[in-house]
């Protein structure tokens, strides 16, 4: 226990440039001292008192603000950067050198069983806020851009950013993935017009009432302006006609 504090405090050392010398980090760092009750809860959890290990790890949670289940499986050399709203679920494992920062959720899409939170490997980086769910592995080195929400397995030395996340570069090198060119919102709108489209195509044949809708399937998405001035034209004949009824 005692050499992962050291571990844990070398880590607080190495990668917080406000922190000015171990004997402060092991007084004043959340971080630092929610692992070190994870540690006491986690040997509660494997000598099979589980209630005892809830309550140390709730207790933690109330002193630290990071709530850490107590059969995570956590190497030293950990780090928690402040860590306030921190949640690390039961079967996550986490590896010597990952840096964890504020809000961070390492936890279950709520579908799974058995292995439900991620395997996270040597050296990554989670940004604040980042969500990581389900029980894949990030490979070792990866870094998590803030407020990321990642659900699938990450590469070693990949960078994910973006809701979902998503891969922007590997090895600092970006890479010529699909999932760069699709986005998912504007496919599912393309969709919903198409189908629109089609409804609207079917109506007009069954009443011969005008939709304005073209067979064109490049006519569903016009260029910004496109044909305004004709449909400015056509509104101005319809209060014309409009007008010489009255």
């Amino acid at each position: 226990m005692f050499k992962r504090l050291r571990a844990d405090i070398e880590a607080a050392k190495r990668n917080d440039p406000a922190a000015r010398n171990k004997f402060e980090i092991w007084l004043t760092y959340s971080g630092v001292h929610a692992l070190s009750w994870h540690r006491f809860a986690n040997r509660l959890y494997r000598m099979h008192l589980k209630l005892l290990a809830r309550m140390a790890s709730q207790f933690a949670k109330f002193l630290t603000g990071i709530e850490i289940h107590p059969a995570a499986k956590i190497e030293g050399g950990v780090f928690i950067d402040h860590g306030t709203g921190v949640v690390i679920g039961e079967t996550a494992e986490v590896a010597t050198g990952v840096v964890i920062y504020q809000g961070v959720t390492l936890g279950g899409t709520g579908k799974e069983k058995g292995k439900r939170h991620p395997t996270i490997e040597r050296d990554v980086v989670i940004s604040s806020g980042a969500k990581v769910l389900g029980g894949f592995t990030v490979g070792e080195g990866a870094k998590i851009g803030a407020g990321a929400v990642v659900l699938k397995e990450v590469p070693p030395h990949a960078t994910v950013v973006g809701v979902p996340g998503r891969v922007v570069r590997i090895g600092g090198v970006k890479p010529d993935l699909q999932q760069e060119k699709v986005d998912p919102n504007a496919e599912e709108i393309r969709a919903l017009k198409h189908r629109i489209h089609k409804l609207e195509a079917a109506l007009e044949k069954l009443t011969g009432a005008p939709f304005g809708c073209s067979e064109k399937e490049e006519e569903l998405f016009p260029a910004v302006g496109e044909g305004s001035g004709e449909k400015d034209e056509n509104r101005k004949q319809e209060e014309d006609e409009h007008n010489d009824h009255e």
